[in-house]
């Protein structure tokens, strides 16, 4: 979009017009912004250069409308980054070369604009406020633009595009908008990127070494993972009747629960989070029946049927009473797209401000459709969408997928990474990917017939081995960490009390009975 000046020929002290002429707009229409007020604000940070210290919006450059105004704040906070003081003198060598600095100067019989910005200081009086205008105002352009883009591209019929896809994408355009981000992203300065990372270092001593993530309720994994990272695409995958979806509620209550606590504590940066929990399996209302028994201790098989007691009623009643503000958000939309889902996402991330996604599972997701009936390119498609999801909302997302049947047909019944149904690039694309393995399950199966009086030694000797090792296994579980792209991997022992579907840390360390 190309830009016209127009200068007056008298022009008052803080005075810069700059009219926008787009064909995209209607005629006589220009661009909303307030050149004036980005010049009060120079000035004022001119002045005073503790100003941008107290900001109430993270204001950058490209906020700026006149792109001179642009190329002196990124001067400016160039120089403060240094610990350089900065005034009109300190700024002038920096644009001596500027040609439409120069023009300005020579309009004003030689005195510099730098040194104009500044002639009555006007902009102290109220620089946040011309902040934030500032900032409102480029929002409002980069709405403009979102518009135009997504009319032209509603008029184009020339591309296999369909108006659902346009719709998605006007979402995720709406949502960077939303977000205050540009319509580009742009790289990372080290130096930006090292002082993220010390932020995690810094949240991993807060939380007394233990970890540095957000927290999934469980200290085994906690301590093995460092907890879920930001950006990262957990894969937690089992066979039926393994535990996962169990194992996904339990992190998901854990890490709003404690989200919840922290803010009623006062606490700013919490290990917690709101939570995203997008079921394609089961309803939202079987969900939180789940979560009130896994809480109350409560058999789901006696709230299913309704037999409890007047002291089991009692105690669901206060539990659910207790969980009423918990930010837990349940999607039971069945058959979602992984456009629909990131979409949901975002307007939850906007309206809630998620921080952690939990989607079960993979395999229930569609595609686009572009996959031509490939199954496998699909279920690729999907394990990079949630991958970029993660990225671009900034949290852990944890996908529960199935394993293929040739875990069955092995003697060794753990999971391995080849057992991933479908896909490599579900592998590939996941930062860690967690095995949920439950010996117990198989142990049973094999169970033999109980012996009678009747029955041989030999029969009463195999029931014996067969219940001496029932009584180590129940209760036990293995998460398996098969991979983790920031760490090592290995068997996280977990204790799941399968009448309240309720997954935990073991009380003892000593983990030879869980491998």
């Amino acid at each position: 979009m190309r830009r016209a000046r127009a200068h007056k020929a008298a022009m008052s002290d803080q005075e810069l017009l700059v009219r926008t002429e787009s064909p995209a707009l209607p005629q006589g229409r220009s661009l909303p912004a307030n050149v004036e007020a980005e010049a009060a604000f120079l000035g004022a940070v001119l002045i005073d250069n503790s100003v941008i210290e107290d900001l109430p919006v993270g204001l950058r450059h490209d906020h700026f409308f006149e792109p001179l105004h642009q190329r002196i704040y990124e001067r400016v906070l160039t120089l403060i980054d240094r610990n350089a003081v900065v005034t009109p003198v300190t700024l002038k060598p920096y644009f001596e070369a500027d040609p439409a600095m120069r023009e300005l100067s020579q309009e004003m019989g030689g005195i510099t604009y730098l040194a104009r910005l500044t002639a009555d200081g006007h902009g102290l009086l109220a620089p946040r406020e011309l902040a934030q205008q500032i900032y409102d105002l480029a929002l409002l352009r980069q709405l403009v633009t979102v518009g135009r883009e997504l009319v032209e591209g509603a008029l184009d019929t020339s591309q296999d595009t369909s108006p659902k896809e346009r719709i998605e994408q006007a979402e995720a355009e709406l949502y960077r908008v939303a977000e205050g981000a540009t319509t580009s992203s742009e790289a990372m300065s080290f130096k930006e990127a090292s002082m993220g990372a010390l932020g995690l270092v810094q949240a991993a001593l807060n939380s007394g070494g233990k970890f540095s993530g957000k927290t999934t309720g469980l200290d085994s994994i906690n301590e093995k993972t460092s907890g879920l990272h930001n950006s990262d695409l957990v894969i937690l995958a089992g066979r039926p009747a393994m535990g996962k979806t169990s194992l996904a509620t339990n992190i998901a209550f854990n890490c709003a629960v404690r989200y919840m606590a922290d803010q009623a504590a006062g606490i700013e940066h919490s290990a917690g989070a709101p939570v995203a929990f997008f079921s394609l399996e089961m309803s939202a209302d079987q969900l939180a029946t789940r979560i009130l028994a896994e809480q109350a201790e409560i058999s789901s098989e006696l709230l299913r049927s309704g037999k409890l007691t007047r002291d089991e009623f009692q105690r669901l009643s206060f539990k659910s009473q207790e969980l009423h503000e918990l930010p837990l958000f349940i999607d039971d939309t069945p058959a979602l797209t992984i456009a629909g889902i990131r979409a949901r996402a975002r307007r939850l991330k906007r309206r809630h401000d998620i921080g952690l996604v939990v989607v079960d599972y993979l395999q229930l997701l569609q595609g686009s459709g572009r996959a031509n009936d490939n199954r496998v390119n699909e279920i690729s498609e999907i394990s990079r969408g949630l991958k970029a999801l993660a990225k671009e909302l900034h949290v852990p997302v944890i996908a529960l997928s199935q394993l293929s049947r040739a875990v069955e047909s092995r003697e060794d019944k753990r999971p391995q990474l080849a057992d991933l149904r479908e896909s490599g690039s579900i592998e590939q694309d996941a930062d860690m990917v967690w095995f949920i393995f439950r010996e117990e399950y198989y142990h049973n199966a094999s169970r033999p017939d109980m012996p009678d009086a009747t029955s041989s030694e030999e029969q009463q000797r195999k029931y014996r081995e067969w219940e001496e090792r029932h009584e180590q296994l129940v209760g036990k579980a293995t998460l398996i960490v098969a991979k983790q792209r920031h760490g090592s991997t290995g068997n996280v022992p977990l204790h799941f009390q399968s009448e309240f579907t309720k997954f935990s840390s073991p009380a003892t360390r000593d983990y030879s009975d869980y491998e």
